[in-house]
């Protein structure tokens, strides 16, 4: 059993990296915007209520994942676009700092709210299987550009 399960794990990490592209080279100087703290913690509660309703652990939060996230969420608005660019490199970083066997993030934009972020995640198959995956800890970054939009990048690790 214990076999079956690493090799899910590691199918499904090959998966996700498989379907990101390196980060192509990129603005050097990348602004830090300021975090949207209380749809942040909005989102985690709805991330983690949903997960407990269907019979998952809650996710504890993450500082390092928090860090990752932040960058992402910066590199995003930067380009003005959303995307898993460089993921390998951050699931390795993360991966090395907090002894992490699994990585996953989940991305989006154009979304008002917290609840509007996760109904896209929810109805989306992929994004939706992230949520629901044994990980054991998340963080939730959520950033405004100059226009106002807001994006957001959810890490999670076990």
């Amino acid at each position: 059993m214990k076999m079956r399960t690493h090799y899910v794990a590691l199918v499904l990490f090959v998966c996700t990296l498989a379907s990101c592209s390196k980060e192509p080279v990129g603005p050097s100087n990348i602004s830090e915007a300021e975090n949207a703290k209380e749809v942040e913690q909005e989102l985690l509660n709805i991330v983690n209520e949903y997960r407990t309703t269907m019979g998952f652990n809650s996710l504890s939060f993450s500082t390092v994942a928090y860090d990752y996230a932040n960058s992402h969420t910066d590199y995003m608005i930067s380009i003005g676009s959303i995307n898993h660019d460089n993921f390998d490199t951050r699931a390795s970083k993360i991966s090395s700092q907090v002894d992490a066997e699994l990585v996953a993030e989940n991305v989006a934009k154009d979304y008002n709210t917290a609840s509007q972020a996760f109904a896209g995640w929810l109805d989306s198959s992929s994004h939706k299987k992230t949520m629901e995956g044994e990980f054991t800890h998340t963080a939730v970054s959520v950033k405004k550009d100059s226009n106002g939009t807001l994006y957001f990048t959810q890490i999670f690790f076990r």
